[in-house]
């Protein structure tokens, strides 16, 4: 879809829709009037920048995402696309293929007996494990838990820590570590 006209009737349309908003309804939200309102949804127009003003302010978005490129639905990242980290006694793998400020998420795969040292984060990290499968045990900071299916362990994320699986079946967990915010 290479015609901006176009592009702009279906981003409209689509933004319309869903609102829940009739051509009606929006034209006036926006101060014009219907008719012209469906010939900028059609593609028919070629309207004023004051009216694409006018209809980004209806729609609460700026004037540049109504004239995008439509993004894709969805993306699908392939196993073994993502960041993996491996060792022969544990694996740890990205769960989010764009990054979040502030914020890591990690599935973590202990072989039995295994263990995998943790990286202390910057001071005021927060760090969380959930266990899924087998039983992880947390060291931090002199400390000790073993967690089971479905338990949750807060820590902070700034000490040296790491994680061992002293079963003989893997274990399975996800750590999510809250860094601190930057001063």
């Amino acid at each position: 879809m290479d015609d901006p006209a176009l592009r702009l009737g279906r981003n409209v349309k689509l933004l319309r829709d869903a609102r829940g908003l009739t051509q009606s309804q929006i034209a006036r939200l926006a101060g014009l009037p219907r008719a012209t309102w469906a010939n900028v949804e059609t593609g028919a127009a070629n309207p004023t920048l004051s009216v694409l003003h006018r209809v980004a302010r209806a729609l609460q978005v700026s004037v540049e995402e109504l004239l995008a490129a439509p993004r894709a639905a969805a993306t699908l990242y392939p196993s073994g696309s993502l960041p993996v980290r491996s060792r022969a006694e544990a694996t740890l793998r990205k769960l989010l293929p764009d990054p979040i400020p502030g914020m890591e998420l990690d599935r973590i795969e202990i072989a039995p007996r295994g263990r995998l040292p943790g990286v202390p984060h910057t001071p005021g990290t927060r760090e969380y494990l959930v266990c899924e499968t087998g039983a992880i045990e947390l060291h931090a900071g002199g400390e000790s838990w073993t967690l089971n299916p479905g338990d949750v362990v807060a820590f902070r994320g700034d000490q040296r820590h790491s994680y061992e699986n002293a079963a003989s079946v893997r274990a399975v967990g996800y750590s999510v570590v809250v860094l601190a915010p930057s001063v």
